[in-house]
């Protein structure tokens, strides 16, 4: 048979033994090969891979007639090809952290979330184009290609996880986990037309591996979550990876959140505050463009069609929020340690902002890691009032490959900080939130079109319902 083109159809297919674990590795290989100049990979493990599905497809043969019935007989993403973006170490393949600073060693085991996913059944077909040490709202860097976004191969894919989500738009992959620390799950998959799910900090166990905190009492930003097309396909893997221990062990899938999304028809009656306000305006105007308003506009359209109670939400940022975040963002370069000669292989961006972040004193670290508790506090406080609030996507269409790289460091994070505008404010919160394509859009650089989209920011543990919301909307 031909390979489903969802995730969820795929998934089926494998368990059904319609198709072969390594049948489906060799396409997806395939895939990838055959669109190389999207530069969405650093690393393919190609040999890895296929001994990967050889043993996918030898314990599923052994299994009974009877034991093939039990939905718990195989993992629960048995033989589902992923990839892992390189910021994280995947045994067997090096890590690059996206760095020519580095070294780039061979890993040895998992990383906790790559192991989790790997008892669940997937295979990994590699490591993703990240920016350097996943900084980034573009992936670009040193060692290898630039990501491009199938979309228009000439703008970016976002970042950090902008190679993944290339993967994904482009069918290179079925679905892929992502990093979320200031938008990386949510920027790509806005650029690229896909649903990002940034989870709430511990609704992945392997993300507290570190602990809720970061090294300087800061909330801890970076939690994982799918990328994919579809929203059945982004609960498909959420399920998997939030039925996971920190040591990396399988618990029973509960299925919780694809249920949830197959029962999306009877989800009504939220209260959804909806705001285009953005905590950056205290520093620098947020400049929305009319394509990013309209998808905001035209998802509130779509939910109050749906039922929902839409209510414009008088939301009041800290002003402190763009000073104490772009510390806390950067503050973790000044615990980064180099080879002699080394910082000047690291692009002007990184070396720029580990050197302010060098200069900084303890107590600096120290007093915008309290802020940020503070400022999360409130964020949670304010938000909590919706069941969701619905806010822009991203500001405007994605830049040019090179766009962001040509700018002094100053601007470049700037223009991160406006094309943005309405991520990084989440990670502060610990809360989960989703990216969902809304339109297209004319793309006046070339041909064809360009997605725009939204966001929904939900309460603690609303990660299915959010769900739910992303398949009402791209229904």
């Amino acid at each position: 048979m031909s390979v489903p083109e969802t995730a969820t159809g795929l998934h089926e297919a494998l368990r059904a033994g319609e198709l072969t674990a390594r049948e489906a590795t060799e396409h997806f290989l395939r895939r990838i090969d055959d669109r190389r100049e999207l530069g969405a990979f650093i690393t393919v493990t190609a040999e890895q891979a296929l001994a990967e599905a050889g043993r996918a497809d030898a314990r599923r043969a052994a299994l009974t007639r009877d034991e093939r019935a039990r939905p718990a007989a195989l993992p629960p993403l048995h033989g589902l090809p992923l990839a892992h973006k390189d910021l994280v170490d995947v045994a067997g393949a090096p890590t690059t952290l996206g760095s020519a600073a580095l070294p780039h060693p061979v890993a040895s085991g998992d990383h906790p979330g790559v192991a989790a996913l790997r008892a669940a059944g997937s295979i990994s077909l590699g490591k993703t184009q990240v920016p350097e040490l996943g900084l980034n709202a573009y992936s670009e860097n040193l060692i290898a290609p630039p990501a491009r976004n199938p979309r228009d191969p000439g703008r970016t894919p976002g970042g950090s996880s902008g190679g993944s989500a290339a993967a994904v738009a482009a069918g290179l992959l079925p679905v892929a986990p992502g990093s979320d620390g200031g938008g990386s799950i949510r920027i790509p998959s806005l650029a690229c037309g896909l649903i990002g799910l940034k989870t709430g900090l511990g609704a992945v166990p392997t993300d507290l591996d570190r602990g809720p905190v970061d090294e300087f009492g800061a909330p801890r930003l970076t939690v994982s979550g799918p990328i994919a097309r579809t929203a059945e396909d982004a609960a498909l893997l959420f399920d998997a990876m939030a039925g996971s221990t920190v040591r990396g062990e399988p618990a029973p899938g509960t299925g919780r959140a694809l249920r949830a999304v197959r029962a999306a028809e009877r989800l009504t009656g939220l209260r959804i505050g909806i705001s285009t306000a953005s905590p950056f305006e205290a520093a620098h105007p947020v400049p929305l463009s009319a394509e990013a308003r309209l998808a905001w506009q035209t998802a509130a359209e779509r939910l109050a069609d749906r039922g929902h109670r839409l209510e414009e939400a008088a939301l009041r940022y800290d002003p402190r929020y763009p000073e104490a975040f772009g510390i806390g963002w950067m503050a973790g370069l000044s615990l980064l340690e180099l080879e002699a000669g080394a910082e000047e292989r690291l692009v002007p961006f990184t070396r720029e902002f580990r050197d302010r972040a060098l200069a900084r004193s303890r107590e600096t670290h120290l007093a915008a890691g309290a802020a940020l508790q503070e400022i999360a506090a409130d964020l949670r406080r304010q938000w909590g009032a919706y069941d969701a609030v619905l806010t822009p996507g991203l500001t405007m269409l994605p830049p040019d490959i090179g766009a962001f790289l040509a700018l002094p460091p100053e601007e470049d994070y700037r223009l991160q900080c406006e094309w943005a505008a309405y991520t990084s404010m989440v990670n502060v919160s610990g809360l989960p939130a989703i990216a969902i394509p809304i339109l297209e859009v004319p793309n006046p650089s070339a041909p064809g079109t360009l997605p725009m989209g939204a966001q929904l920011i939900g309460r603690p543990g609303s990660e299915p319902q959010l769900l739910q919301l992303a398949a009402q909307l791209t229904a």
